[in-house]
């Protein structure tokens, strides 16, 4: 590493042979490294900048490729002469950099939509306020094992680019967020899910829900009356954001509050599924996951699942025997009676509402880590209901004493993941349940959400 620019080199830009396109990358984490390969491999000159430092992970994978990177600065020359960026979805547009490059006319795109040029697969795109990487891993689950050749990719698991490099996959699930939805173009979704929409991230979108709302409507941009539209008819803010869109695909609702065909809807407690490529019922009872959230969840995998045309029989099991991911309402172990789970990936208040409301006993709630101007308003009425203690995770601890302190006769704080599962365990009696699902990002005392459910986890297994 040159120690005076920071940036790795194994070819000057002076070097490069004429008619090559500059490509640089902003942020060189799982997409940005995963774009930078696809990149090479189609013959553009790359250069890769984070403002951070790079983790060893990634930096290998730069250095054994031969692609030019920099950490912990952007060096505008390098940045400000290419003929496209690729930026990280944790780049604000407010960032310098960026604006520097829109000033210019430069074309900042994400990843999704650059990779999106390479292949000619399925896209099964997956976006929503809450459950999306639930219904995109459930998604993915019944297409695999119905056979399909279907890659995951999107805010999870390996880089949607790094696949299309490597693989050659027919469909593909991505789970989309806002963030990535806003720096694509012409990226086209053959099918579009859109699950709900509740304030997050409003610091991003001028604290304007409609301006959170319309980023997540990209998810219906370029469709066609051949593609297809999933939403759900009973999210208020979808319907309202809905009536001001000229939508041209095909469009299917879900709904558990009335019936209507095509769609789904629920009759009784039987899951029905309607589309003009085939039906399908199930139980509620039989679904892998429980509660009113989930129901939403699993009528949108099935909608999708009907039509791509999947067997009914291989839809039905896989509804059945699904996993959920880490860290979404994960059970970790029955100790003395006493349930524990670990919802970590909770990092907002709505993500705890649909925790707290699939819980049927007692509750001892561990909240807390960066409140990001959080309502916790709608949490009363479940809290009442099911929350016997609060146990508080963080190191401003305040406004959740503030907003509970009326309903709830224990609120502790706690500074470890460790001190957190002990004093749940000694607040929770036989039959309770200690649930981590924070409401909160967790970058106080935490690397990130897994980093919290992981240290819980092991705190829990160590009683």
């Amino acid at each position: 590493m040159n120690e005076n620019t920071n940036i790795s080199s194994t070819q000057s830009p002076s070097s490069l042979e004429g008619g090559v396109v500059r490509l640089a990358i902003l942020g060189a984490g799982e997409s940005g490294v995963g774009a930078a390969y696809l990149a090479l491999q189609k013959g553009y000159d790359v250069f890769v900048s984070d403002f951070g430092a790079i983790t060893d992970k990634y930096k290998q994978q730069l250095q054994q490729w031969d692609i030019r990177f920099e950490e912990n600065q952007h060096t505008e020359a390098e940045i400000l002469n290419a003929v496209e960026v690729i930026k990280s979805p944790g780049i604000p547009d407010k960032a310098p950099i960026i604006k520097k490059l829109k000033e210019k006319g430069i074309p900042v795109i994400s990843e999704i939509e650059f990779a999106g040029r390479y292949t000619d697969a399925k896209m099964i795109c997956i976006t929503g306020s809450n459950g999306k990487t639930t219904t995109t891993t459930l998604t993915y689950h019944i297409l695999k094992n119905a056979g399909l050749n279907v890659g995951l990719a999107g805010n999870i698991g390996n880089s949607f680019a790094y696949q299309v490099a490597t693989e050659k996959f027919d469909h593909y699930v991505l789970e989309l967020s806002s963030f990535m939805l806003d720096d694509m173009y012409k990226f086209k979704a053959d099918v579009g899910v859109l699950l709900n929409i509740t304030p997050d991230h409003l610091d991003r979108y001028d604290y304007k829900l409609e301006n959170y709302a319309a980023s997540k409507f990209r998810i219906t941009q370029n469709q066609t009356a051949q593609d297809i539209f999933i939403y759900c008819a009973d999210d208020a803010e979808t319907i309202k954001g809905m009536q001001g869109l000229d939508i041209q695909s095909q469009q299917l609702p879900f709904t558990i509050e009335k019936k209507l065909t095509p769609g789904a809807y629920l009759d009784s407690d039987n899951i029905v599924i309607n589309t003009h490529k085939g039906n399908f019922t199930m139980s509620i009872k039989e679904l892998a996951l429980q509660g009113k959230h989930n129901i939403y969840n699993s009528m949108a995998s099935g909608i999708v699942a009907k039509v791509l045309e999947l067997r009914n029989d291989s839809i039905r099991e896989s509804m059945g025997n699904f996993k959920n991911i880490e860290h979404r309402l994960e059970f970790v172990a029955k100790i003395s009676g006493i349930s524990f789970i670990n919802d970590s990936k909770a990092t907002n208040v709505n993500s705890t509402w649909y925790a707290l409301e699939s819980m049927t006993t007692d509750v001892v709630l561990i909240l807390g880590g960066v409140d990001k101007g959080n309502d916790y308003g709608m949490l009363r009425d479940l809290v009442k209901q099911k929350v016997k203690a609060i146990v508080c995770l963080g190191k401003d601890n305040k406004r959740i004493h503030d907003a509970f302190e009326d309903d709830v006769d224990v609120i502790v704080n706690t500074f470890s993941a460790q001190e957190a599962a002990q004093i749940a365990f000694h607040l929770a009696e036989k039959g309770d349940t200690v649930l981590l699902s924070p409401a909160c990002a967790s970058f106080d005392l935490f690397k990130n959400y897994e980093d919290r459910g992981n240290q819980f986890k092991e705190a829990v297994r160590e009683l």
